[in-house]
């Protein structure tokens, strides 16, 4: 199916076959492609590149499509990669957290810190971090594959250990 270029979102690199690959739902997902283009938040004269999920409904494509800026690509695939790395260890504390010390880590970025902690305003979080590190175990061999992608890609480029870019 392909993407709409007559919209806000100018796709310029698309996947537009998303939709056999898009994790757990493969071939019966809403989530049809995927773009990298011009952001749909374009002033003139200051052009941002952002990245697009396409969700088509069966009859026309949907407004719950997510437009992100590259930046924040990159920043969740960090969030992810820090947490699979939590995770690994959680099993450590009775309830997956310490409930002392809820910070997992502090990612220097752009001469700050991401400060990534687990969510302990959330009511439910005792219950709700034993489903996500459940699904995040049962999602390992779909997370595995990609992530080993993405080190190959880095390590192509220039980012692999070791090496400074």
């Amino acid at each position: 199916m392909k993407i709409p270029t007559t919209l806000k979102h100018k796709p310029v690199i698309v996947v537009e076959n998303y939709g056999n690959i898009d994790g757990r739902k493969a071939y019966d997902t809403d989530a049809q492609g995927l773009s990298l283009g011009l952001a749909q938040w374009n002033d003139r004269g200051k052009v941002d590149i952002s990245a697009k999920v396409w969700r088509y409904t069966g009859e026309k494509w949907s407004r719950q499509s997510e437009e992100l800026p590259v930046h924040r690509v990159i920043d969740l695939a960090i969030l992810v990669c820090r947490a699979r790395q939590y995770f690994a260890d959680a099993y450590r504390y009775p309830k997956l957290y310490d409930e002392s010390e809820p910070r997992i880590d502090r990612i220097a970025l752009q001469g700050d810190a991401m400060t990534v902690e687990v969510c302990t305003d959330n009511e439910m979080i005792d219950e709700d971090i034993k489903l996500f590190s459940d699904a995040l175990a049962r999602d390992d061999e779909l997370l595995a594959e990609r992530l080993h992608r993405l080190a190959n890609m880095l390590n192509e480029m220039g980012y692999g250990y070791g090496t400074k870019k």
